[in-house]
């Protein structure tokens, strides 16, 4: 734990904003009753859902332009730097191994069987895996090549990742193609994770798989250039609020233009995605930099921010509760256990708002009560960094 230190508050408020809105989605009453703007797409296509992730991995490469550009300037602390971004991007990958695999170890002591087991069936990769690797990648690309290097390694990333899901011949298919079970990512998830270890909801691909990891990159590397042009002093905060929003929209339409021939996919994290993500998570930064520090509106921010400077440890906290809370077990009249979570949840919301209302009041209440905690850590200058 540490001091706060001095920070772009129109950023912690969009990252707040996003992590708050990250454990909204992912914490309905019923995931049967879920109103559909805080669903995912099916398949391709974009909801406001499909945005959260990436514009936290954006985000992320803000953050690192504003944390590592003064190690950039000077050669003898690379090392010394990439060190720490790699110790940081493993904790990160470690904490969410420790999510996927918690309640599977619980369950093997409780039940008497081998603990090991849990660990043949575990998923390796996932959200928070994702943003170590890619942190880890990204900062090394940051602190090695220049600016305008990594403007042509987006367009590389992009490019490529385009080229291997349309014209690479799926081994077993014979042909490319972006079908869940049959593209390249997927089958690249079966060979080398193989089944046991990819997502459970659909065991023949993962959503956070190792190929779509590439333009993952390419989502962070983006917010890495942003993060650049939001640090130059010679550049007035107009002047910054425009090439913002200029180079939003130009994302935006280029990714929607491109959606026509390489669909916006979460899942496969296509490159059109990447486009039209980081595009409104551009204009969405602009907004909040123009009113929150240029035009000095700050006083609505607070309950956003307290999630900012904490994301990681309240993300981390979001997914452990349910998985803790979901081992403990009340005996009903009738002799049949319910989860505890399931029984206050039935309980206390089912039955005073219609299926969807209570679904979505149970989540609200989720992120309520989270920031009854990071409200009490903010006003302790309490910041836990991995």
């Amino acid at each position: 734990m540490s001091e706060p230190k001095p920070r772009l508050l129109s950023l912690d408020f969009f990252r707040g904003l996003t992590v708050a809105a990250m454990i909204l989605v992912n914490n309905p009453g019923s995931w049967g009753h879920i109103y559909a703007p805080l669903e995912h797409a099916e398949w391709n296509g974009c909801t406001p859902t499909d945005l959260i992730f990436p514009f936290f991995l954006w985000i992320v490469g803000v953050s690192i332009a504003f944390a590592m550009s003064s190690s950039k300037a000077n050669p003898e602390l690379h090392g010394k730097t990439i060190l720490k971004a790699i110790k940081r991007g493993l904790i990160l990958y470690g904490l969410g191994f420790f999510l996927a695999i918690f309640g599977k170890i619980i369950s093997a002591i409780i039940q008497d069987t081998s603990i090991w087991e849990a660990f043949r069936t575990v998923r390796l990769l996932g959200v928070l895996q994702r943003i170590g690797i890619v942190f880890i990648i990204s900062s090394i690309i940051f602190l090695k090549v220049s600016n305008k290097a990594i403007f042509k390694a987006l367009i590389v990333i992009l490019a490529v990742y385009w080229a291997l899901m349309t014209f690479v011949p799926v081994p077993g298919v014979g042909y490319a193609n972006m079908e869940k079970e049959t593209n390249l990512a997927a089958w690249i998830d079966r060979g080398v994770l193989t089944e046991a270890h990819t997502w459970a909801s659909s065991k023949t691909w993962d959503p956070e798989g190792i190929l779509s990891t590439l333009p993952a990159i390419g989502t962070c590397l983006f917010g890495i250039l942003v993060g650049v042009w939001m640090r130059r002093k010679d550049v007035d905060n107009a002047s910054k609020v425009a090439w913002l929003f200029t180079t939003g929209t130009a994302a935006v339409a280029l990714g929607l233009l491109w959606d026509l021939q390489f669909p916006i996919n979460k899942a496969l994290w296509t490159s059109s995605y990447v486009l039209y993500a980081g595009g409104l998570a551009s204009i969405s930064l602009a907004l909040c930099y123009w009113i929150i520090d240029v035009q000095g509106y700050k006083r609505f921010t607070t309950p956003f921010v307290v999630y900012g400077v904490n994301a990681i440890t309240v993300f981390f906290l979001a997914g452990l509760m349910p998985r803790v809370l979901n081992l403990i077990s009340i005996t009903q009249a009738d002799g049949t256990k319910t989860p505890l979570l399931v029984y206050f949840y039935n309980t206390c919301y089912q039955p005073f708002f219609s299926p969807i209302n209570a679904s979505l009041v149970w989540a609200i209440s989720y992120v309520l009560g989270f920031y009854v905690l990071l409200y009490w850590m903010y006003k302790k200058n309490i910041i836990i960094k991995v």
